[in-house]
This record gives structure tokens, C-alpha cells and sequence, in this order.
């Protein structure tokens, strides 16, 4: 079966064919290290480690880049108000989002290029942009020139009159146009800057992914990836910086993008207080659990963040884990992944089918042993899932009740409901989700009693 991938750019699947299948090349812009990356942040990150590790299946050699913005104005600001170098920001919040993404089983990318690494390729870029007549000299800026480039807008569809600047700063009356970008933006004594043509100063957002997949990847690249807010004004920047530098038709032969993450049915933000951070999301749940809701739903589908799913994610794992301590050394044995999950992963990365497919396997370790339960294993490692031995699993679990006792008498009482209406499905679920939170039910002739799990 060949490898299916939607296509932002023609909003169609595709057939995934690749430049030299020997080197495949992948670039997925990667955090601002300012802050804690929020849930929203690590979906792109465990979407496109899954890519990754589907294109590995198939290719022998994938090269993966997944960039770090160290040079911004909010990390400009952060530095500011803490007084230290912005070097202290960006290190701190680098080594924060490792190991949270570390948790959530993201493996590093094959290349982690630092946009302050790459000062000498942007304003090279720059100055090829200027020299062809696609960037221009303002104020103490250097601008990209979108009238220049008759194709720009083409993967946002987007009509050039309904545009607005996108380089992270007001329309300014310099501009020729007012889609116009910044390459180029001059720096106070007081922030970072670099020696530079134009004088001192620092690159402005979109020209560092630019600069940097050029430098690492080529010019043409097979697929380049990120979350749906980038489709506008970023990746459309990109595009137009980097086909007119280079002299290319294509710039990435496939564009990927995930939906957005809601919580609670409600948009994610600061003014509404339900901002969710990984840092803290890993002091309550496993990464795994984390990573396992991140795969629930289809990459380019919104997903809705709740307890309840979290929940659910938990009680599953620990049926997995089960069962791999059950059939321990069966389950260490060489195994391939199930058929139905690579076919899965392989149409679009389909991952509520993949999932799926994996409870199918379990279902089939219980009646059987070697080959099953090591086809579990491997299925679960593909999806970056069930890769810890179960002891540590469990081991590692909190049997803390995290529900007072007025919440779990009115969920054995809606189960109770559920059981009278012979809605059984239901009072599983509701047994199940509390299990998840270290509740055990036990149900005898005086009715339903609960207690805490032991460790």
C-alpha cells in the first residue's frame, strides 16, 4: 500500500512520492522558546514524530529537521523583565520542552537548528531576495515585496486584498504593500541584534525557517509540516521568500497541518484561564496518557481536551499494560505491527483507526500468546505507545484519590441509573474512568461501597 498524505497546498490526499526515495527530507517548524509549551504547542510535536516514524518504516533514510526560535520579541520581553540575556530564556525553555516532549514519547528530530545559529544563511538569503528585486530597503528594515510574487496566497487561498502584514509588527507607512514582510528589522542597544548589510539588527520571524530548511534540507524539500495557524501568514511567507531566492517552482512538495486543540468545547487562551501546560499536565497524568488523547483524533480534525478523555486514555493503557504483564515475556519477543495499524497510519495517519486496530490485537492476547502479544508491543511502538516494561507502568502510577467522596457517590449513583436502564456500556464506562483515578468499586448485596486503590 503506497503512503497517502492531504496535501494543504492542492486539499486533496495525495500519493506521497518523494524527491531521491533514499533521502527523504521533512521540516516541521518547531517552539518559541519563551515559556512552557502548552498542549496546543505539543500536538504538532507528537503528529509529526508519528510521521516520522511511519516514514522510517518505509524509507532508509529520513532526514527530519524541527527548528527552535531563539531570537524573538517575546523572548525579547522575557529577557527584559527578568534581566538576564536572552540566551537564559531560550536555554531554559529549550531544556523544559525536551524533556516534556521527551515524556510524551517525541523523539528528537534527526537536525534541531537554532535560528541564532544561522544568522550568516539569513541575511545571505536576504541579499538574494534584494539583488533579484523581491525585498526592499525602508527605515532601517528590509521588506519582502508580496507584489512581486504572483502566486502569493496560493496555499492559504487567500485573495492578496483581503491580507495583512504578517511579520509580527503594525502595517507600517513604509510599506508598498500592506501584505509586505519584515526580513530584516533594526535593534536598540538594548536588544539583540547582528552586524548586518542594513545595519545592526535581527531577522524577522518567517526568514529563519526559510534559511535554515535550505540550509539543512535543499531547496525543494518532500514535505513540510506545522500547525494550522501557520498556514497564514508564516508557511505563505515561506513559500514566496523562498521560491524567489532560490529560482524554484516548488518550495515543499506536500504541506501538513493539525487542527487546533479546544478545551472543553472552548477555544484555548490566556483571557479565558484555560491555558493547559504540559509542565503541569505531566505532575497529574502519565506523558503517555497525554500522548495517547494527542492521537485520539485525526491529526487534521479539532481535538477537544477534556478530564473525561483523559480518563478514558488512562483506563485503556492500563488494559494494554495488562496484558503485556501478563504475556511479559511473550510480548519482549520480535514482533511486526498489526497490518491494520500501519494501514492506518499509512492513510493519512488515521489514528482513530490505528487505535482501533490496536484494541483488536488486544482482544486477541488473551486467547493466545508469543505472537500476539509481541505484535501488541510492536503496534504500540509505532504509535510511540507501550514502549515501558508494565511493572514500571503501574509502578509508577499514583494511588492518590483525586476525586472527593461527594463526586464518587454521584458517579456510582449515575451508574447505578445506568445499570437499572440496563445500560451497561455505560456503567462500565463510569467504573472504568473511576478505576482510572485510583477509585475500585466493589458491589455487594448492601449495594456499591468504593475504595482506594493500594499501590
Amino acid at each position: 500500500m503506497s503512503l497517502q498524505i492531504y496535501s494543504t497546498l492542492t486539499r486533496r490526499k495525495e500519493t506521497f512520492e518523494p524527491q531521491d526515495p533514499e533521502r527523504v527530507t521533512l521540516y516541521a517548524c518547531g517552539p518559541t522558546v519563551y515559556n512552557y509549551a502548552h498542549i496546543g504547542n505539543a500536538r504538532p510535536a507528537v503528529i509529526f514524530d508519528l510521521l516520522y516514524r511511519v516514514l522510517r518504516r518505509r524509507y532508509p533514510q529520513v532526514i527530519y529537521a524541527r527548528n527552535i526560535t531563539d531570537v524573538d520579541d517575546k523572548i525579547n520581553q522575557a529577557a527584559a523583565e527578568q534581566a538576564v540575556p536572552i540566551e537564559v530564556i531560550s536555554r531554559r525553555y529549550a531544556d523544559a520542552y525536551h524533556a516534556d516532549m521527551a515524556a510524551l514519547g517525541v523523539e528528537r528530530p534527526t537536525i534541531e537548528p537554532r535560528a541564532t545559529e544561522h544568522i550568516p544563511e539569513i541575511i545571505s538569503m536576504i541579499e538574494q531576495l534584494i539583488a533579484k528585486d523581491h525585498a526592499y530597503l525602508a527605515e532601517g528594515h528590509v521588506l519582502f515585496n508580496v507584489g512581486t510574487f504572483d502566486e502569493y496566497g496560493q496555499l492559504s487561498r487567500r485573495d492578496r486584498r483581503e491580507m495583512i502584514a504578517g511579520a509580527r509588527v503594525e502595517v507600517a507607512p513604509y510599506k508598498r504593500n500592506p501584505g509586505d514582510f519584515v526580513l530584516w528589522k533594526p535593534s536598540s542597544d538594548a536588544q539583540p541584534g547582528w552586524d548586518s548589510p542594513w545595519g545592526r539588527g535581527r531577522p524577522g520571524w518567517h526568514i529563519e525557517c526559510s534559511a535554515m530548511t535550505a540550509a539543512h534540507l535543499g531547496e525543494v524539500i518532500d514535505i513540510h509540516a506545522g500547525g494550522q495557524d501557520l498556514v497564514f501568514p508564516h508557511h505563505e511567507n515561506e513559500i514566496a521568500q523562498s521560491r524567489c531566492a532560490h529560482g524554484t517552482d516548488t518550495f515543499a512538495r506536500y504541506w501538513m497541518h493539525n487542527g487546533f486543540v479546544t478545551v472543553e468545547k472552548r477555544k484555548m487562551s490566556k483571557s479565558l484561564g484555560n491555558t493547559l501546560v504540559v509542565h503541569e499536565l505531566l505532575k497529574q497524568w502519565p506523558g503517555e496518557v497525554l500522548r495517547y488523547v494527542l492521537l485520539s483524533a485525526h491529526y487534521r480534525q479539532p481535538l477537544d481536551w477534556s478530564d473525561k478523555a483523559l480518563e478514558q486514555a488512562q483506563t485503556t493503557l492500563d488494559r494494554l499494560y495488562g496484558l503485556l504483564r501478563d504475556h511479559d515475556e511473550d510480548a519482549t519477543q520480535p514482533g511486526q505491527p498489526d497490518p491494520g495499524v500501519t494501514a492506518a497510519l499509512e492513510d493519512d495517519l488515521n489514528t482513530p483507526t490505528a487505535l482501533a486496530a490496536l484494541s483488536k490485537v488486544a482482544r486477541s492476547v488473551g486467547a493466545n500468546s508469543t505472537a500476539e502479544a509481541a505484535c501488541l508491543r510492536a503496534s504500540g511502538e509505532l504509535l510511540g505507545l507501550l514502549q515501558q516494561p508494565p511493572s514500571e507502568w503501574f509502578d509508577g502510577r499514583s494511588a492518590t484519590v483525586q476525586l472527593d467522596p461527594e463526586t464518587i457517590a454521584q458517579r456510582i449513583e449515575a451508574r447505578n441509573a445506568a445499570r437499572a436502564e440496563r445500560n451497561f456500556a455505560e456503567a462500565d464506562r463510569i467504573r472504568d474512568d473511576l478505576a482510572a483515578q485510583g477509585i475500585v468499586l466493589k458491589d455487594g448485596p448492601n449495594g456499591t461501597t468504593w475504595e482506594a486503590a493500594s499501590q
